[in-house]
């Protein structure tokens, strides 16, 4: 048994009996262990294994439904800035008010585009606002919040320089800033908005609008066209390319699915959609319980033949098999006969198969790692 497990089962093992779960004790002593639990946890989070983040996890979420806002408030405070977090309770205290909830909606990258849709769309004005302000801001909470939003939250997200607009949520902008110039001075300082193409997408009464944000009356602007093309640049180039840090987010983001038991086939399908192609790949990672390094040593080589029998193993239909592995962030991205191929090789291959060839490799890959281990400590 490792050092960390044994420091931490027996707490574990104290979890179940603890009276405030039951209601046999004061507020007091119910708060201050709640505060006491998220604080150990974020001396422990980066050596707990899955089992033991859930453990804490089912216990703070109990914990959480019997204390006062203070101490819950505290524990968000906590838990924001954390990479792994117990994603059950995170999502609970992120859609408690706003006392709360708010550190979990600007800070933590444990909140994927999902749970932030689902709190624009049933939380808040506040918790709009929150959210609004994230270090970044993808494309499609930005629409939520333009369809969901008042003028606040509105405002906070035209002026996040770091939130994605994409055409169809600047074209529902350019509408409501027909109504407030506040909105309408804001869209104007855009620099990544292409004006000019977009007033042939943009219908008639928008564009008119476009005239009132002073679009006709700005000189070109060689700068700002060239930061346009820029933005248009890097989003044809990240369609393929693997980004560490987007990966980094895009795991704990899984795991945090995974605690929810969440990670299902609706969950992979959303990714595929959306082009969220390092959820997917981690979410391989999650489901089959191979290590994160492993997977992206399968990206960095193009090594299809390995996804291939992987998501085969893992029992995904030939159509979402179809839609994942288009979705990946390869090195390169594969060709159509590249796709083809494969895609034929899938659907051929048994299932049976797949998974007797699969556990033969993580065996021998364990052993392999285990023999490495013991090499260096020797």
């Amino acid at each position: 048994m490792s050092e960390t497990h044994a420091e931490l089962e027996p707490s574990h093992r104290a979890f179940a009996s603890f009276r405030v779960l039951t209601g046999e004790t004061d507020n007091t002593e119910r708060d201050q262990l709640f505060r006491n639990m998220a604080q150990l946890f974020t001396y422990v989070s980066d050596r707990c294994d899955d089992d033991q983040v859930a453990q804490y996890d089912e216990v703070l979420c109990q914990l959480a439904g019997l204390v006062e806002v203070e101490a819950r408030s505290h524990v968000a405070k906590l838990l924001a800035p954390l990479e792994r977090a117990p994603g059950t309770v995170v999502l609970k205290l992120a859609n408690d008010v706003i006392e709360v909830a708010r550190p979990l909606l600007e800070f933590s990258a444990l909140l994927s585009d999902d749970d932030l849709i689902d709190i624009i769309s049933n939380q808040t004005e506040d918790h709009r606002v929150a959210i609004a302000g994230r270090a970044e801001v993808n494309e499609r909470v930005g629409d939520a919040i333009v369809d969901h939003g008042d003028t606040p939250s509105i405002q906070r997200l035209v002026r996040n320089e770091n939130a994605g607009l994409d055409t169809e949520t600047v074209q529902k902008l350019v509408k409501r800033a027909a109504k407030d110039a506040e909105i309408a001075s804001d869209l104007r300082g855009r620099t990544d908005i292409d004006w000019k193409s977009l007033r042939g997408e943009i219908d008639e009464v928008a564009g008119k609008v476009l005239q009132s944000i002073g679009e006709t009356e700005r000189r070109f602007d060689p700068v700002a066209a060239g930061k346009v093309n820029t933005v248009v640049f890097n989003r044809i180039r990240n369609r393929a390319g693997f980004n560490a840090q987007e990966w980094k987010v895009a795991y704990n983001q899984v795991r945090g699915l995974a605690d929810r038991k969440q990670l299902d086939d609706r969950a992979l399908a959303r990714f595929a959609r959306f082009g969220y192609g390092h959820h997917a790949a981690a979410a391989i990672a999650v489901i089959l319980k191979v290590p994160p390094e492993v997977v992206v040593k399968w990206l960095a080589g193009q090594d299809y033949v390995a996804i291939t029998v992987a998501l085969r193993a893992a029992g995904i239909a030939p159509d979402l098999f179809e839609a994942i592995f288009a979705t990946l962030p390869w090195r390169d991205l594969p060709s159509d006969a590249d796709k083809t191929m494969i895609q034929t090789r899938f659907e051929a291959l048994d299932r049976d198969d797949s998974r007797h060839i699969f556990e033969l490799w993580r065996a021998h890959s364990f052993r392999k790692r285990a023999m490495s281990e013991d090499r260096q400590s020797a």
